[in-house]
């Protein structure tokens, strides 16, 4: 396993990377009148999610790390949400749907076992 020297190496912020990047080419094609509604917020709560992880990973104490990660993993519940939304009204295809749904559920996943890790570090 190769060292951990930044924050981009990371696989939960490679992956939440990649979200970012899904969605802000999805997004694209959504109507224009949603711009600065479901759009913006969408790839605001996407970006939230990276942005907390790398910040998180610049913290000296893990208590601190782990608010940054707690925070990142709530921005991206508030981005399921909003893909849930965007599928119901429409602008997601099923297949989209099911491709954005698992990516966020893996970074869930993997953003759960930083957590996991930075308390047993913390508390030991």
């Amino acid at each position: 396993m190769d060292k951990i020297r930044t924050f981009t190496d990371l696989k939960v912020w490679q992956e939440g990377h990649e979200l970012v990047i899904i969605i802000y080419k999805i997004t694209k094609v959504f109507p224009r009148e949603e711009i600065f509604s479901l759009t913006n917020q969408m790839r605001r709560a996407a970006a939230s999610i990276t942005s907390n992880i790398a910040e998180g990973f610049g913290r000296q104490g893990y208590k601190e790390k782990i608010q940054f990660y707690y925070l990142a993993q709530g921005s991206l519940i508030e981005l399921k949400n909003q893909i849930l939304i965007a599928k119901d009204v429409g602008y997601l295809e099923n297949r989209d749907f099911e491709n954005l749904a698992n990516k966020a559920n893996d970074v869930h996943r993997l953003l759960q076992g930083l957590i996991t890790k930075s308390k047993s570090i913390l508390n030991s």
